[in-house]
């Protein structure tokens, strides 16, 4: 199945304007991370520490669509597929009310925040002790802590039943949320106050849910032209 480009254009915008969030939600996380760097290092520490991040982000998303791939060709159920494309797009309009209703289902975050400081120890002696390793290891961590719009995407990624799929989803989402995350201690809170503003917001998340009704719909849609196909076939057609 080829790569649906409406889907990770979904994912990108909602880690781009999702961004926001992950400010509230992960600043003290990677201000803490990045403050151990020397000052002439720091906008790399950050960079590295994201890019790790999105590592994480996509090597969960390719682990569980592969499961989800896995489940589908085991379940062999007639029509199961389409049931899998129309959930994606049920999560993408999710994905799209999270957006406008940012401080919803926040539960999953302040859970991250216990997860991170619980796993320090172990964190500790897993890390690399210095180099380019240890922001990226580091990185790696923080992308696998719960966290609300994350998993929402996870979900997602998981519906794509493939691990291709579902780790380029993870990987587009992951890259939406790049600018903000690695700008957080450097010039990311101007363009915070830009996409913060509800108008661009509420823009993108109308785009996200119009993405998830055109999934919903598309196995529909797909029948209806194997039916024209069929019918046409028979020598049947329409009225003029």
């Amino acid at each position: 199945m080829p790569v649906d480009l409406l889907t990770l254009a979904a994912a990108w915008l909602s880690g781009l304007f999702g961004g926001v969030h992950c400010l509230a939600m992960c600043g003290g996380i990677a201000t803490g991370l990045s403050a151990s760097a020397p000052s002439t290092h720091a906008f790399r520490q950050a960079l590295l520490l994201n890019l790790g991040r999105i590592g994480g982000y996509a090597l969960a998303g390719a682990i569980v669509g592969g499961l989800g791939g896995g489940l589908l060709r085991l379940a062999r159920l007639e029509g199961l597929a389409a049931s899998l494309r129309m959930l994606l797009g049920l999560v993408l309009v999710v994905t799209a009310l999270r957006l406008v209703f940012p401080t919803r289902l926040s539960g999953l975050s302040s859970l991250g925040h216990r997860v991170w400081q619980h796993l320090r120890p172990w964190r500790e002696r897993a890390i690399p002790a210095g180099g380019l390793a240890r922001p990226i290891v580091m990185g790696l961590f923080w992308g696998w802590l719960p966290c609300g719009l994350s998993t929402t995407l996870l979900m997602a990624a998981w519906l794509e039943s493939s691990a291709l799929h579902g780790g380029l989803l993870m990987l587009a989402f992951g890259l939406g949320t790049l600018p903000l995350m690695t700008g957080l201690s450097w010039s990311g809170a101007h363009f915070a106050r830009r996409l913060a503003n509800p108008r661009w917001r509420f823009a993108a998340a109308a785009m996200i849910a119009a993405a998830g009704v055109v999934t919903i719909a598309a196995p529909w849609l797909d029948l209806q032209g194997h039916a024209h196909a069929w019918l046409e076939a028979l020598g049947c057609r329409s009225l003029a």
